[in-house]
């Protein structure tokens, strides 16, 4: 487990919820059950900031960390995967994206990287393709990545509706775009897992629950489920193979996730402090998570 995606998964489903900063002595306090000590969670926050993803903000002596408007649009846009309650629609229209034009070997590696994040899969070096991504977002998601210099060497386009027997197979464009065996047997995995653990929580239901273990375990839920969307382009479920994991992980980690909301968030309420000693609270943003209906009325 690499220290700086988990602070990354740490700041983007807790931190993010309680306005988007967090004082590092707190943060070091919530992570340090999971075997990250002072030194490694420090030296991984700083070459968080020196890749991006990260900023500070001085307050006295102490300092609030960030996530940049880059590292918060790229949880954002693995967000709504991440606690949407069901798989997209599909209109059965292609988005295309070419590159046209020379692109030295680090432009094209670093526009790679960028469409790899909103799940768009290669068919060769110079076509990503994906079958429901909003065009203008994935442009502007460059922009915000810095490679708006690289967009005029882009052509998008929107494939019609085939609709005729003579054209190629969606489900060969898939094969070819996407590696989504290894992609199964990640979500296999994650199921085989975590399905204990929701076993035990519905068993241990109406009991004390140990809000700190709640929180740890919510954190490594959504890490696991978050690194798991990172390589899934959300296909809908007609381009799928028959009895796809994905779905099942999907709803596994829904109801673990509301499961440990409210014992989670109260350790946060009592943990989670800024620079200047003060607690956030929690924002509006949290009840959109997984559509879930005033999830804090028991903080109330």
């Amino acid at each position: 487990m690499q220290a700086g995606s988990l602070i990354i998964s740490a700041f983007g489903d807790a931190v993010l919820a309680r306005g988007g900063r967090i004082w590092l002595g707190s943060l070091i306090t919530l992570l340090a059950p999971l075997a990250l000590n002072d030194r490694l969670i420090r030296t991984s926050i700083f070459r968080l900031v020196k890749e991006e993803w990260l900023a500070s903000e001085t307050v006295g002596r102490r300092a609030d960390y960030m996530l940049t408007p880059a590292g918060q649009r790229r949880f954002e846009e693995s967000a709504r995967h991440i606690y949407a309650s069901h798989a997209p629609i599909w209109d059965r229209r292609w988005r295309l994206v070419f590159t046209v034009g020379e692109l030295d070997a680090k432009a094209r590696d670093r526009l790679r990287s960028a469409f790899f994040w909103q799940g768009f899969g290669a068919l060769g070096p110079d076509c990503f393709v994906h079958p429901s991504a909003d065009l203008n977002t994935a442009f502007d998601a460059l922009m915000v990545e810095g490679l708006g210099e690289h967009v005029k060497h882009l052509m998008p386009l929107l494939a019609a509706d085939p609709g005729s027997s003579l054209s190629a197979k969606d489900a060969d464009l898939v094969k070819r775009a996407w590696n989504l065996d290894k992609l199964a047997s990640g979500y296999g995995d994650f199921v085989a897992r975590y399905s204990p653990i929701l076993t035990q929580l519905r068993l241990d239901a109406q009991a004390d629950f140990d809000d700190e273990s709640a929180f740890l375990l919510r954190t490594l839920l959504i890490h696991d489920y978050r690194r798991l969307l990172l390589r899934d382009p959300e296909l809908p479920d007609v381009l799928l193979p028959s009895h796809w994991p994905g779905q099942a992980a999907r709803l596994l980690c829904k109801e673990i996730y509301r499961r440990l909301l409210v014992a989670s968030e109260r350790h946060l309420g009592l943990h989670l402090k800024l620079a200047n000693g003060s607690t956030p609270n929690a924002l509006p943003m949290l009840g959109e998570r997984f559509q879930m209906r005033d999830p804090l009325s028991a903080l109330v």
